[in-house]
């Protein structure tokens, strides 16, 4: 008996234990002046992700958007979310460890965070904006490549290592 649960200590385990949205918050600065505008807004969408241990084998995971929609340089709305997951992780190689909360972490995540983003510009009554698809092992890759680079200059890493994406990367 004892054996077994020796064993079963140290099978790999890896749960999602909770999703929940940490942070939300819309602005409409220039509002109701900028309806009146009648140009084509630009839009940047900027991409975070992150993660903080809570306890041995308790990690929590978040995944933050900022989109940032603009008129001849007025901001039309800003949208900053951060939807966040409480993970279980434990028995893990540590090589593994970085890439399922750089990658499988946040990919899961996304999801939540794209309809919450989603709801909160729909309530603003302006057209809908949806955040594609990320792929979050070509950013996880590239960030990597970064370090990498980073480290061959000699230079400190940089503290924000988010991803801002084209406007096209985004489905209206």
């Amino acid at each position: 008996m004892a054996e077994e649960q020796q064993a079963a200590n140290t099978d790999p385990a890896f749960n999602l234990q909770r999703v929940y949205l940490k942070d939300l918050s819309l602005e409409m600065p220039n509002s109701p002046q900028i309806f009146l505008e009648q140009e084509t807004p630009q839009v940047e969408i900027s991409l975070n992700v992150g993660g903080e241990r809570l306890a041995e084998t308790i990690f929590e995971a978040t995944v933050r958007a900022t989109v940032t929609t603009k008129i001849n340089d007025k901001v039309l709305y800003l949208v900053e979310g951060t939807q966040a997951g409480i993970f279980e992780i434990a028995n893990i190689p540590e090589e593994q460890f970085d890439p399922l909360i750089g990658i499988v972490c946040p990919t899961m995540l996304f999801p939540y965070l794209r309809a919450n983003i989603a709801d909160a510009i729909n309530r603003t009554s302006l057209p809908p904006l949806h955040l594609a698809e990320v792929n979050f092992q070509a950013l996880y890759e590239q960030r990597a490549q970064e370090a990498a680079q980073q480290a061959q200059q000699n230079s400190a890493a940089p503290e924000d290592s988010g991803i801002i994406l084209p406007p096209d990367a985004t489905r209206q």
